[in-house]
């Protein structure tokens, strides 16, 4: 199961995870790779003109979990960080959620637990 959220483009038919910039989009990638430079471990980036970069999207994951709608954010040892998006505080509280902000609910999930997984693009 591949967890994705955030900004991704193509790139010389490459996808990347990305981040838009005006004019421009960094391109970050986890290996090394001609003309990226490294920023950190395992991290690279190269900028690129936005006119070169196909396909700028940004991309969510969600599922279901207890019945209930959520968007997943992220990862770690067999469970997932989900967000509720159904909007109703009650439900969420019911489903024991952490108040992580004014209106936002989260919780740890197990990757079995889950339903539905599906990502969406805008």
């Amino acid at each position: 199961m591949r967890i994705r959220h955030g900004f991704y483009a193509r790139w010389r038919g490459t996808e990347y995870e990305a981040s838009p910039d005006g004019d421009q989009v960094r391109l970050y990638t986890g290996e090394h790779a001609d003309g990226f430079r490294q920023i950190g471990p395992g991290r690279f980036v190269q900028v690129v003109p936005a006119s070169e970069a196909e396909d700028v999207r940004y991309v969510s994951t969600y599922c279901t979990w207890r019945g209930e709608p959520f968007v997943v954010l992220g990862e770690h040892q067999g469970w997932l960080r989900v967000e509720y998006t159904g909007g109703k505080a009650p439900v969420a509280e019911g489903l024991g959620l952490e108040l992580f902000d004014r209106g936002v609910y989260q919780a740890w999930a197990s990757k079995h637990e889950v339903e539905d997984v599906r990502e969406e693009s805008v």
